[in-house]
């Protein structure tokens, strides 16, 4: 395998009411990320519409992630932040894919038969083959590196298994056009953190979510301090007090998501903060739990309530963004025309 150059990729659905697992799970990592790798972050639009949209809420939702990664601190001058669907290479690659890949592979994938329920018969193709798709984001710019949640895991497997088939099937014309071994890197996944899935405060079974009937279920990053504090006091807990030892969170999953939500947000390790809470009460861990999430979220989400008035800016950081990753995409496109035997 060739060396490549190092990159990340990563990208966040526009789907709307940001809240805290979209934080915890991907933004304040991509923060992170940005000091050291090349980062690349897309708000994935094109995956959006496998299910039904409303357009002016779609194109609100585009902007409000943008707004978000913004003000978390992503640096859009330094990095790439743009729009999936301004850079047609994405697309253009999927359907490349889509000839590479097997059937029985799609077959496999776990997240689409959660999605789509009983109703498999009538849900759009796009759902079905957007796993292609989301291969195509990461190799398009071949990149090498993929922050991912646990929920994510097996979409990265098949991205690697679609980039090797790639490199088997064209070995020849890759090594003969002078891209060594192979032409696509195998991307590794970066899971980082404490609370990579971040779940409901009302169910700590169930995953964080906007389309949870209850608001109680989530924080939202548009949530006043008020409201953080009124959520965190009325969020599910036992009867019995912290355990002082990590393994004591074991078949406790509220307490585990709340003592995983506090140890995020402060960098540190579950077993730390239990040193500091364990034997206390959940009043006592809540009210510190408050004080953490209002100093983290609330600067965030004042950013992004101003963000949201210079509409003009927040377009005009999509648009440099994809110039860039457009640079980038027709490079990789290019190469892989004359990998395939299309005439250019």
């Amino acid at each position: 395998m060739p060396e490549f150059q190092p990159r990340v990729f990563s990208g966040v659905q526009p789907t709307g009411n940001l809240h805290l697992g979209n934080y915890l799970g991907a933004i304040t990592k991509f923060v992170a990320l940005q000091e050291t790798h090349d980062c690349i972050y897309c708000v994935v639009d094109l995956h959006a519409i496998t299910v039904p949209q409303n357009p002016a809420e779609l194109k609100a939702s585009i902007r409000e992630v943008t707004a978000a990664f913004l003000a978390a601190g992503i640096d859009a001058k330094k990095h790439i932040v743009f729009n999936q669907s301004q850079v047609s290479e994405h697309a253009e690659l999927a359907w490349v894919l889509n000839c590479v890949a097997r059937l029985g592979w799609l077959t496999r994938m776990t997240q689409f038969k959660e999605k789509a329920g009983k109703d498999r018969e009538n849900v759009s193709v796009g759902l079905y083959a957007y796993p292609i798709l989301m291969a195509a984001d990461i190799l398009v710019y071949r990149a090498t590196h993929v922050p991912v949640g646990e929920d994510q895991k097996q979409h990265l497997e098949l991205a690697r298994d679609i980039a090797q088939k790639f490199n088997l099937d064209f070995g020849e014309e890759i090594v003969a056009l002078g891209h060594g071994d192979a032409f696509f890197p195998l991307p590794e996944p970066l899971i980082q953190g404490p609370a990579t899935r971040v779940m409901s405060l009302r169910d700590g079974t169930k995953k964080m979510s906007k389309s949870d009937p209850s608001d109680y279920s989530r924080i939202n990053l548009s949530d006043d301090a008020d409201t953080i504090a009124q959520k965190i006091r009325k969020a599910k807990t036992d009867p019995e007090p912290l355990p002082r030892e990590v393994e004591g969170l074991a078949k406790r999953p509220e307490a585990e998501n709340l003592v995983g939500i506090f140890a995020a947000l402060e960098g540190r390790s579950k077993a730390e903060v239990l040193e500091a809470y364990g034997g206390g009460n959940f009043s006592t861990f809540k009210s510190a739990l408050i004080d953490l999430t209002v100093a983290k979220l609330t600067p965030i989400g004042e950013a992004m309530a101003k963000l949201a008035q210079d509409q003009a800016h927040i377009d005009a950081v999509l648009e440099d963004g994809a110039a860039r990753a457009r640079v980038l995409a027709a490079e990789t496109m290019k190469a892989v025309k004359d990998i395939v035997g299309f005439v250019r």
